[in-house]
């Protein structure tokens, strides 16, 4: 897995996989006339590939997860204040959470890269709400400033798609894709 988040270790853990943990090192590219979901699944696979250059030989997976408002990429914060201001701008809307996977196995010329899109509807929040929610959570390193699966209740109302790919993987297409994956 070419991803240091201990999220996406924990739900691929789900999968009863073996599988190592290998940060890639390749920096995200962020690009106005990109869709969501074509920038997202670009940096997956640019972080699997970076990953797989060093291990050819292995099935490596890659994902990018990032909060979209209108045309507005939420990424990690870069502070405190900066989480504040994003929560702000997210309650009360509907965004998008979507997650780009690339599944690559460099020796075998096997290759997958897709994207999931899940609609979050956030809660209508006063400012000491959006205080006491980054109270209970760290959200410097989560897009958007926030994890549904910590604390979520407080802020979202409803969610329309995969969970999972709100926490980082979607794990139904992920698991689908892998069962699919060609037996080498």
């Amino acid at each position: 897995m070419a991803s240091a988040s201990p999220r996406r270790a924990e739900l691929l853990r789900q999968l009863n996989l073996e599988f190592e943990i290998v940060p890639s090192e390749a920096p995200e590219t962020f690009d106005d006339y990109l869709s969501p979901l074509e920038l997202c699944q670009l940096n997956a696979h640019r972080k699997a590939r970076a990953v797989a250059k060093k291990t050819p030989d292995s099935l490596v997976l890659g994902a990018d997860t990032l909060v979209f408002l209108d045309h507005t990429i939420f990424g990690k914060p870069a502070d405190m204040g900066h989480a504040k201001s994003m929560l702000a701008q997210l309650q009360g809307r509907t965004h998008q959470v979507v997650t780009g996977v690339c599944l690559i196995h460099l020796r075998s010329h096997h290759e997958k890269i897709f994207a999931v899109s899940t609609d979050v509807v956030f809660r209508a929040l006063t400012p000491s709400q959006i205080n006491e929610y980054l109270a209970k959570v760290n959200p410097l390193d989560k897009a958007g400033a926030y994890a549904i699966q910590e604390k979520g209740e407080f802020i979202v109302s409803e969610i329309s798609g995969s969970f999972s790919n709100v926490v980082g993987l979607p794990m139904e297409q992920l698991q689908a894709e892998l069962e699919a994956w060609p037996k080498t």
